[in-house]
């Protein structure tokens, strides 16, 4: 017998209680956010009673103590744990991987940037783009691996990307969500982020390739492209029973189409 709406218990008429609803707090780098938010859609379509809510942009770092605090269940991180982080009990998957993108303010007339004049438009606090306007960086704190990223194309850039970070009334972006902001609404403004930020997001910036190599999931897969993000999924031992169940989605055909539309190179389990 089937029972709508009521059940009959000692002579009285009781509600029934609606199954409880599932949610999993996920949170860490911006830039893995849009394509997450997409994962999650399909997710929950597929798994009724539970909902995944994504948090804003808190970074690599935050993101990673807030599932070791339990603040969160599931971190995203842009970065490898570092030893203290697995000492706590931090556990890092790897999931997939976008290319580090330069960017520029939509209304820039550039296609390319060499290396060479990135060291120039770093290093040279009165650099500008080639019909004379100023060329405005967006820079990111020292530490975060957008800056460790461009950092580490050259030595000489390397000094450079310090230098500007030691200017006064530099534009400094905290999130990869404020850097694109930051970038769309500076004219002449240079910056960085993901390619997957980037289309997940329908950022309307202006996107250069480097040398000569456009930026996208072939050019990362074939090494012909140097600039990569990876993206971790971030868990726990006390990580619940729904979250196991949804990083072994990220790994099924139906999510491995999102990210890879998404602009990310999706990583083999190991």
């Amino acid at each position: 017998m089937v029972v709508i709406g009521t059940v009959l218990s000692a002579g009285l008429m009781l509600p029934v209680t609606a199954p409880a609803e599932t949610v999993i707090r996920i949170g860490g780098t911006g830039s893995a956010l849009g394509s997450m938010k997409r994962l999650a859609v399909a997710y929950e379509k597929s798994h009724p009673g539970v909902r995944l809510q994504i948090l804003p942009s808190l970074g690599s770092t935050a993101g990673i103590k807030a599932v070791l605090g339990g603040g969160i269940d599931l971190a995203l991180a842009s970065r490898p744990l570092t030893d203290s982080e697995r000492r706590q009990g931090a556990t890092a998957v790897e999931y997939a991987r976008s290319p580090f993108v330069f960017v520029t303010n939509p209304r820039v007339k550039k296609k390319d940037v060499t290396v060479r004049e990135l060291e120039e438009f770093y290093g040279n606090p009165a650099a500008s783009w080639s019909d004379g306007s100023r060329i405005r960086l967006i820079l990111r704190p020292e530490k975060d691996i957008d800056s460790i990223l461009v950092r580490g194309i050259s030595p000489k850039l390397d000094r450079a990307v310090l230098a500007a970070l030691a200017r006064p009334g530099m534009i400094m972006a905290i999130t990869d969500q404020e850097s694109m902001d930051a970038v769309i609404r500076t004219p002449g403004a240079l910056g960085g982020g993901t390619l997957t930020e980037i289309i997940s997001e329908n950022r309307p910036v202006n996107m250069l390739s480097l040398n000569g190599v456009k930026p996208d999931v072939k050019t990362i897969a074939d090494n012909s492209y140097p600039l990569v993000k990876s993206f971790y999924l971030v868990t726990t031992p006390k990580s619940p029973a729904e979250i196991r169940r949804f990083t072994g989605f990220v790994r099924s055909p139906d999510a491995r189409r999102i990210l890879s539309a998404t602009g990310n190179l999706v990583v083999e389990a190991k």
